[in-house]
């Protein structure tokens, strides 16, 4: 008998913990009964009574599993870490607020057992605000034309896994990993199964500006070459122009226009934009930096403080 393992990512979801690993285990056992289960639970140190209502679960269903981490080591490695800790024939990862639609995983199954390795849910409309989603989608775009490594647009995670990917994942040893980049890079053959992305079912999202800029910035420093490039170039420009607008604000003090005032005006406000430009590109240039320290540390994806019915 196969075995599907069902991943969920949570942080402070003390009203949706419950909800989503009944509507899990009434969908697996009525729609997929044929198949072997575990549902996997990886809380990344949640301060509300997240981590008491996971363990009431446990200790009422073995095959639902629980990794409790000792601190919160992101958006990006809790889920990562979680997939390495499945043992299914396929991992399906799924986020607790409802937002995917519980409903998807047998058509995964169905296209999985079809011959894909991948099966990707890409939200295709969504009931988000229209600032957040016109946002994303340009995000998307940028990516998509700066990077080396062909992007998925509005693909968040959710999808189901082969074992051979997660196979894949667990020897790759990257310290900050980017899942919607290395299946765009390193995936097998992939399907796509588009979806309306919900709203939460209940909680506050704990998405904000830090982390839709942290996974900007991580998927712009691991796959695009452009940033540096373009700094370079700039840079070079920059420096030409500042030689050659001072060359002729020399020339023009010994000629009869010293005494237009526009001069020295577009002359600061050309050094003003010109020194901006430095900070901008030293900052994004720090980005990359960052990134490398990162890798080069390689600290420990997560650690774990407990584990339930492993």
């Amino acid at each position: 008998m196969k075995k599907i393992s069902i991943l969920v990512p949570c942080y402070n979801e003390e009203d949706n913990v419950v909800p989503m690993s009944e509507a899990l285990v009434d969908m697996l056992t009525s729609k997929l009964p044929q198949y072997d289960y575990e549902i996997v639970f990886i809380d990344n140190c949640s301060t509300d009574n997240t981590r008491p209502l996971l363990r009431e679960i446990c200790r009422k269903n073995p095959k639902i599993k629980a990794i409790f981490n000792a601190r919160n080591f992101g958006q990006f490695n809790s889920p990562y870490y979680g997939m390495l800790q499945t043992t299914g024939d396929c991992t399906i990862t799924i986020c607790c607020d409802f937002q995917d639609p519980v409903e998807l995983v047998p058509v995964f199954v169905e296209k999985w057992e079809s011959g894909a390795k991948i099966v990707s849910g890409i939200k295709v409309t969504s009931d988000e605000g229209h600032v957040i989603r016109f946002l994303r989608t340009c995000y998307y775009k940028l990516i998509r034309k700066l990077s080396s490594v062909e992007q998925i647009e509005h693909f968040t995670g959710f999808g189901l896994y082969d074992k051979t990917f997660v196979d894949v994942l667990r020897n790759l040893h990257d310290p900050t990993p980017f899942i919607r980049g290395i299946v765009a890079e390193l995936g097998f053959k992939r399907v796509d199964v588009p979806y309306r992305q919900a709203k939460r079912r209940a909680g506050k999202t704990h998405n904000n500006f830090k982390t839709l800029y942290d996974a900007a910035m991580l998927s712009f420093t691991t796959y695009t070459k452009t940033g540096p490039r373009v700094a370079t170039i700039v840079g070079a420009l920059g420096c030409m122009t500042s030689v050659v607008a001072e060359i002729v604000f020399t020339i023009l003090r010994f000629t009869k226009y010293t005494s237009l005032p526009l001069l020295p005006i577009s002359i600061v406000l050309f050094m003003i934009f010109l020194l901006f430009g430095q900070w901008f590109f030293i900052g994004y240039l720090g980005e990359y930096v960052m990134n490398m320290n990162a890798r080069i540390l390689n600290r420990p994806l997560v650690i774990e403080e407990e584990r339930i019915n492993f």
